[in-house]
């Protein structure tokens, strides 16, 4: 731990509802969503703040929070509170006046008093919400080098996804000229036409002037509290010192692995990469270990050994608990505790947690929610206007099966 990262509080976003994603996020925030076979998305970002030597962490939850909560109390509750260690769940509490947060820098602006009461010299504000491995001790060392005042964390990613980022306009030294939240035509790299700088919803901010530039804001009625939306324009606009800093490899300078899951078919393609021979998200480095909670699980188990009922997994990710008993999975990835019945085909998916695979069922393209019975014979991912009937299917043609659905499909065949 540095002097940089040991003085700084993190301040991660966790409540958000994730409604891209669907019915993915109908009863969890999308920091709870499983992520990976054994993971959560919010395990990324807790894990980089832990690997990088930050150890004063505060979540900020709203939406349906039970199970992030749940999570973080029995996978994170290891820090050492005698040391000035903490990961803790900060629920939203209408700390002034009757709102719930209004938007980011509210959310923020809300809990000033604590962040104050820990005495930080920096605070890291990160969204909960993202997968990427990234040492944040050299973003703070970056601030203090450049006398920032605001430093933004900047991926570049195609101009054409520009109304789902912040984009920042910045001189050739970094320096952020403009900030545009979610705009339709964006300002694009100079000689590159096709990409923009996206904000990764990281900030550092000096303690001081984050408290000052918060009263600010929650004085504007005119504002929308959102550090994107509001705070930073007017940052830029007042001359403050706001600096990108990019998230690239320090030697190479090539983008780091970087993504924005906030769809179903972002969520769908960063899942399945990870069954790739090497993939770019390393899950198995131990210098950047993935923390995480996990119930303790038998091994994955594979059985049966005849012609058309053999248990087998090609090109796929198997986690712990899972039988796969005469059926065969293809290029995917199972969660913790799935069960797969003789005769069933599974190509090109995602199965969440305790997923029950009835008999002689295909599914193919799909991600199967957690808790799902899959019941003997359903065909999934086959007939596309039958999977339009019954399921949720997007635009790249994934099937996101939920078992409210199939509650549902059960009380309309009865």
């Amino acid at each position: 731990m540095s002097r940089l990262t040991g003085g700084t509080l993190a301040v991660i976003m966790a409540g958000g509802r994730g409604e891209r994603l669907k019915d993915l996020t109908a009863h969890r925030a999308k920091p709870a969503t499983p992520f990976g076979g054994k993971f959560r998305i919010v395990d990324f970002v807790l894990s980089n703040c832990v690997n990088s030597g930050i150890r004063q962490i505060s979540i900020l939850t709203q939406y349906k929070a039970q199970s992030l909560i749940q999570h973080v109390q029995r996978g994170w509750s290891y820090l050492r509170g005698e040391f000035g260690e903490f990961v803790e769940v900060i629920p939203a509490q209408q700390q002034i006046g009757p709102s719930w947060y209004q938007g980011t820098s509210d959310a923020v602006y809300q809990n000033m008093e604590l962040i104050l009461s820990h005495r930080p010299k920096h605070v890291l504000v990160l969204a909960g919400d993202h997968i990427y491995k990234m040492d944040y001790g050299p973003m703070i060392a970056y601030h203090v080098e450049k006398g920032a005042d605001i430093t933004v964390g900047v991926v570049e990613v195609p101009a054409s996804d520009s109304i789902h980022f912040g984009v920042l306009t910045a001189t050739e030294w970094n320096r952020v000229t403009k900030f545009s939240e979610k705009p339709k035509v964006p300002d694009t790299l100079p000689g590159r036409p096709d990409s923009i700088l996206a904000s990764m919803g990281i900030y550092v901010f000096n303690t001081r002037l984050l408290e000052k530039l918060l009263i600010e804001d929650a004085a504007d009625s005119a504002s929308a509290h959102d550090f994107g939306k509001d705070v930073l324009p007017k940052a830029i606009a007042n001359n403050l010192q706001v600096f990108a800093y990019p998230f690239q490899d320090v030697k190479t300078r090539a983008q780091s692995y970087w993504r924005d899951v906030g769809t179903i078919d972002a969520y769908y393609d960063a899942n399945l990469e990870l069954v790739h021979v090497k993939p770019e998200l390393n899950i198995y480095d131990q210098d950047w270990p993935i923390w995480t909670y996990q119930v303790q699980q038998p091994p994955a188990k594979f059985v049966l050994d005849e012609e058309g009922r053999r248990g087998t997994a090609i090109n796929s990710v198997v986690s712990g608990g899972c039988i796969i008993s005469g059926a065969v999975v293809r290029s995917s990835l199972l969660f913790s505790d799935v069960r797969i019945d003789e005769r069933s085909r599974i190509n090109r998916s995602v199965i969440l947690p305790h997923v029950e695979i009835g008999t002689s069922c295909v599914i193919e393209g799909a991600i199967v929610d957690e808790g799902c019975e899959i019941p003997n014979g359903m065909q999934i991912g086959v007939n596309a206007q039958e999977d339009a009937k019954r399921f949720h299917v997007t635009e790249k043609g994934v099937v996101l099966v939920t078992a409210d659905m199939l509650r549902s499909l059960q009380t309309q065949q009865q």
